[in-house]
């Protein structure tokens, strides 16, 4: 009996070991992929702005974690997003063929093995497993553009079938005014109020679980494009954090 009751005080305490060392674990796995060489100059100018290392700890990014990035632009996050997973994580990069040259590149690099280009609509996404994270930074809003036709409850819902139990979507963009209707200011300003995000992200199934105000800026009045020189990298932005149960 004492040796079954001294094995499991062990495991106990090893797991509270583990408990703690995940965390520094993560951190260090995050700072590894800001210091990651194959970023570029451009990129890690913006790190003061976009807020790396917090961002990645907000979306609980960890080492053999599956992502779906949507839209993922020129890559910013992509590189961080593939060195935080690691050689046992995969990132999927979904995005318009219009739009895949930048990733592209990217996951052609022998650097960024683990990552995959797909298309962002249905028969796209077919093709990626159920993952852990989806991650969208700066480009919610777009998917409300007129130009884009796109249906954005379909896509929310198609991003919740896409989720595992227990994963977590990361949605971060430019704060538009509160009540503000949501295509004027995507068209216009390309901004989009977080409460309307809510609203139709959680209608989608999901459950939302936090945010943060690592990237708000209260000098930013909300009316102006994101592209104007004088706010341009310095926007207002919210980030939200929401789960499938």
């Amino acid at each position: 009996m004492r040796l079954l009751e001294l094995g499991a005080i062990c495991c106990a305490l090893m797991g509270a070991a583990l408990a703690w060392a995940s965390p520094a674990a993560a951190q260090d796995g995050y700072a590894a992929a800001i210091g990651d060489p194959g970023r570029p100059a451009a990129d890690t100018a913006r790190d003061p702005d976009r807020k790396p290392a917090e961002t990645l700890a907000f979306a609980k990014v960890h080492a053999g974690e599956s992502v779906l990035e949507i839209l993922p632009g020129g890559g910013y996050f992509t590189r961080l997003l593939s060195k935080a997973v690691g050689p046992t994580g995969h990132v999927y990069a979904a995005t318009l063929p219009s739009l895949a040259k930048a990733v592209t590149a990217i996951a052609a690099d022998p650097a960024y093995a683990n990552v995959t280009v797909v298309g962002i609509d249905a028969a796209g996404l077919a093709a990626v497993p159920p993952v852990g994270l989806i991650f969208t930074a700066q480009n919610y809003h777009d998917m409300h553009l007129t130009r884009a036709h796109l249906d954005v409850p379909t896509m929310d819902k198609l991003w919740y079938d896409k989720l595992a139990p227990g994963g977590y979507l990361i949605v971060i963009d430019h704060v538009a005014a509160p009540g503000a209707p949501v295509t004027a200011t995507a068209d216009t300003l390309h901004r989009i109020d977080p409460a309307a995000v809510r609203r139709e992200v959680e209608a989608a199934g999901f459950v939302f679980d936090g945010e943060t105000d690592v990237l708000r800026n209260p000098a930013d009045t909300h009316d102006k494009t994101v592209f104007d020189p004088s706010i341009r990298g310095h926007t207002d932005q919210f980030a939200l954090r929401f789960k499938k149960p």
